[in-house]
């Protein structure tokens, strides 16, 4: 049977960019897997494999999950229930966080402990950290170890600080080392674009779509 990949539509991010990223991916790869934009509970909680991206303020994308019916629901037992592949890309990344201190501290999914804070820098750097930065992976977890090095999108003013070092998958800098992706089990989310990540972007994604957690 073909795999379904659900990208879950809260009203926050480049939901066509991301679905036809996902869409090329899994066509280069040579993998039949159906890619749909969704908020409907029903499919979230069905997939095979969940991906939750975002843009924005931390708080704006909790509320636009939270106030999804069902949604918040269906996602947790696809991924903590089910135990089906979960990305998060951005701000859903971020999400994964117990807190965000983006205006105020709000509570995030808390999947993985840590929180969410604003990149510090000095000298001649500034905030956003907006770009190509490179990416180093710190632990082998599959979707991000083939690209162990590449060059990858960022557009960010607040990163995730995760409380376990064992959760930290891949490192990038700026004014400092920063988390560039995060992760345990079946979880995982990168804070850069992959679907503006280019060919480095597309190979993360491809391998998102083979990874068996």
């Amino acid at each position: 049977m073909t795999e379904t990949v659900v990208i879950i539509d809260y009203g926050s991010g480049n939901l066509r960019s991301v679905e036809k990223a996902f869409e090329r991916a899994s066509r280069e790869s040579g993998l039949s897997r159906a890619v749909s934009v969704s908020d409907d509970p029903e499919r979230i909680a069905a997939a095979d494999r969940i991906v939750l991206p975002g843009v924005g303020a931390f708080g704006a994308c909790m509320d636009g999950l939270s106030a999804r019916s069902g949604v918040m629901e269906a996602l947790e037992h696809a991924v903590l229930v089910n135990t089906r592949p979960f990305l998060g890309i951005c701000v859903g990344m971020q999400l994964l966080a117990e807190y965000g201190r983006e205006f105020g501290t709000r509570q995030g999914l808390g999947w993985i402990p840590g929180e969410v804070r604003a990149i510090e820098v000095s000298g001649d750097l500034t905030t956003p950290h907006m770009g190509w930065n490179t990416v180093a992976a710190r632990i082998d977890v599959g979707p991000l170890a083939a690209t162990d090095g590449g060059a990858f999108y960022f557009a960010h003013s607040f990163h995730f600080a995760p409380e376990n070092d064992a959760h930290l998958i891949g490192v990038t800098h700026h004014g400092g080392a920063m988390a560039a992706a995060v992760g345990r089990d079946n979880i995982l989310g990168v804070q850069f674009h992959p679907e503006k990540s280019q060919s480095a972007g597309l190979q993360l994604i491809g391998d998102f779509l083979r990874w068996g957690p």
